[in-house]
């Protein structure tokens, strides 16, 4: 069966290298926590604000269970 889970995080200025490897370590702790048999695709996208300026990420993971 074909799944998709959705990760997000806040992006502020001046933290973003911690806060894309914390976003890192939560999806790889998914995956290696659920009986996963294949991932199919992961997908990054920015949400910005009324200026454009990027304050959030949303990541997609499409996956295969069993």
């Amino acid at each position: 069966m074909v799944k998709v889970k959705t990760f997000t995080t806040e992006v502020k200025i001046f933290q973003t290298k911690k806060e894309l490897d914390q976003l890192d370590e939560r999806v790889n702790q998914f995956l290696a926590g659920d009986s996963i048999s294949k991932v199919i695709s992961v997908s990054d996208c920015c949400t910005t604000d009324n200026t454009g300026a990027t304050i959030g990420l949303i990541r997609s993971v499409t996956y295969e269970v069993g």
